[in-house]
């Protein structure tokens, strides 16, 4: 197992191209073509970060945040905390890899995690993303159905939510008439011909396209293969921003602010009061989620929790919804546990003697002082 097997584990389960257009995520230092030995997971890499992994044997880290955020204009070894740690990287012969925003935006991603350790009911997007998915639609005969339709599933076509190989199909009559030099499956050219054949929909993700009009082309019969690509508005049910669910019971105020610090493990938190004394339906969204707050209040949430909100956004949703600042850091560690789980299930098809492991320290830099 290498880089590239765990670049495409990630890839089948938050692509890169979903993540924010400035972000920078995938490869950020290091050789994805050397064997992997053991993985750390981290949120940021520091310097105890790396020398956990070098403790632990691990050649390949997986960060949450981009080490690697803005270009590089130069790297300077003897003032520069950031090139002393490349060079270290290197060395080590370390290969780091960043899953941020593509992580956050993707089922069972970041926010999914904040609401399950809420223990939220029938959790969803709190914002479905909309225009990264295109329908394929291709005309074949009876006898390809199958061999095309595998062609398109097999590179990510046909995925609904929780459903696979999803396609529609319209029984139907096609027309032409070859030149001279056509070769057709069916008739003789310069003859007008009709024949029966399917009409074959896909829902497809943007990215997974191309590769689904190479691989569906490759098998089809005909010479030249009729098909329409139509950019779709509609919203995904496999990626977007936030999360909304539900509590199994409504809960007092104070008692509900209690419940957050005991499932986030945290003892200070900055809130307002909001519309109502209980609270059942929650949004959430891990690190800095102040731009849902119209969302949250549109979809009648009683309460937000998320992260790094202004002061301003506090005083304007008081007496409208709840707000809960749990802390960049609080709101997003969580999802390395689901990502361990995740990496080891699909290891174990590779190289059982892999460990997965978390970092043991914190990289969170926010303390609170109190008197």
């Amino acid at each position: 197992m290498n880089g590239y097997d765990i670049e495409k584990f990630l890839d089948n389960w938050a692509p890169k191209e979903i993540s924010w257009q400035k972000d920078n995520v995938g490869l950020q230092i290091g050789n994805p073509g050397n064997a992997v030995k053991n993985i750390l997971l981290c949120l940021e890499v520091t310097q105890k970060v790396i020398d956990d992994a070098i403790k632990k044997k691990c050649n390949f880290i997986i960060s949450h945040h981009p080490f690697l955020f803005q270009p590089i204009k130069k790297i300077d070894l003897h003032k520069d905390k950031n090139s002393q740690l490349i060079r270290q990287l290197l060395n080590a012969d370390i290969t780091l890899y960043s899953a941020h925003t593509n992580l956050d935006f993707t089922k069972d991603g970041v926010s999914f995690q904040l609401a399950k350790r809420l223990e939220l009911l029938d959790i969803r997007f709190l914002l479905n993303s909309k225009d990264n998915q295109v329908k394929l639609v291709v005309f074949v005969p009876e006898d390809s159905i199958s061999k095309v339709s595998e062609a398109v599933f097999s590179s990510g076509g046909g995925i609904i939510g929780e459903y696979s190989q999803c396609s529609f199909r319209t029984q139907g009559t096609g027309t032409f008439k070859g030149s001279k030099k056509s070769n057709p499956k069916v008739g003789k050219a310069l003859n007008f011909t009709e024949t029966g054949e399917v009409k074959l929909e896909f829902l497809i993700d943007s990215w997974n396209a191309g590769k689904a009009v190479k691989n569906m082309l490759s098998v089809h019969p005909y010479e030249e293969p009729a098909y329409d690509i139509y950019p779709l508005k509609n919203g995904s049910v496999n990626y977007g921003e936030g999360a909304i669910g539900r509590l199994a019971k409504p809960m007092r105020f104070n008692d509900y602010l209690s419940y957050v610090a005991e499932k986030l493990k945290i003892k200070n938190f900055r809130y307002n009061k909001g519309k109502s004394g209980l609270i059942q339906t929650v949004a959430v969204c891990g690190g800095s989620g102040g731009e849902l707050i119209g969302q949250a209040i549109k979809q009648n949430a009683d309460s937000f929790v998320t992260a790094d909100l202004k002061y301003h956004a506090f005083g304007g949703a008081e007496n409208i919804i709840n707000l809960i600042d749990a802390g960049h850091y609080e709101t997003e560690i969580i999802v390395l546990d689901e990502l361990k789980k995740r990496l080891e299930k699909t290891i174990t098809s590779y190289n059982p003697e892999i460990k997965v492991q978390k970092f043991n320290g914190t990289t969170n830099t926010i303390f609170f002082y109190n008197k």
